[in-house]
């Protein structure tokens, strides 16, 4: 992040929103936007957003399991294995 060009005032942004957006998708940085001197949005790609958004729910799911794992509720891998060979005929 380059706090020169990516943290601009909302009224900056309005008045070019079309230059930054196009900064956005050149630089793949976030841009911050402040609003009375305190940062109040992250303006992301969309290619960004959704890589986070699948990180982060790959980050649930594995607390989910580790959660599950401790109360005694997973299964075995070779289990799982076995399972998966006998469904898939071998």
């Amino acid at each position: 992040m380059k706090p020169s060009q990516d943290v601009q005032p909302l009224s900056a942004f309005r008045a070019n929103a079309a230059g930054l957006l196009r900064q956005l998708k050149e630089t793949r940085r976030p841009l911050v936007l402040t609003q009375h001197g305190r940062s109040t949005a992250v303006v992301l790609d969309v290619d960004h957003y959704e890589a986070l958004m699948e990180e982060l729910e790959l980050i649930r799911e594995i607390r989910q399991a580790k959660a599950e794992l401790a109360r005694g509720e997973g299964i075995p891998q070779e289990q799982v294995i076995a399972e998966v060979r006998e469904r898939l005929g071998q």
